[in-house]
């Protein structure tokens, strides 16, 4: 059955342009809409304006890291239902258990492949196969 990805809001998180790139690139190519952000300030604003279907969120970024960004996103009534995968490239116990601690649904070291995002968003994202 062939995937259908399409209709898909999906948020990019990252300060580093290449993951943001890389990501954005691999998602739109199955039809997903693609908004970046450079860090979590940069991302709440546009997360409130775009209403994603699931967040990708870096841990390590300057000014409001990937822990405080999900805490937010995930006190907030309005997206506490929003899915949100922790980016990392450390793969520790700590890290995955603070990021659960803050509500996150997953954690996806870096660097990832397609199959792991499409994967992710499978896993968390309902009807993305068939005709939806």
């Amino acid at each position: 059955m062939e995937e259908n990805f399409e209709n898909l809001k999906i948020m990019v998180i990252d300060d580093s342009k290449t993951i943001r790139r890389t990501a954005e690139t691999l998602l739109k190519k199955v039809g997903c809409t693609v908004i970046t952000a450079t860090d979590g300030f940069d991302a709440l604003a546009k997360i409130a304006d775009s209403h994603p279907d699931i967040i990708f969120v870096d841990i390590m970024m300057p000014r409001l890291d990937g822990y405080q960004t999900c805490a937010l996103i995930k006190n907030n009534s309005a997206f506490k239902s929003t899915p949100v995968i922790m980016l990392s490239s450390k793969d520790g116990l700590f890290d995955k258990a603070k990021g659960r601690i803050v509500g996150s649904d997953q954690y996806l070291t870096k660097p990832f492949s397609k199959d792991e995002l499409l994967g992710t968003i499978r896993a968390h994202v309902p009807a993305t196969s068939g005709n939806s």
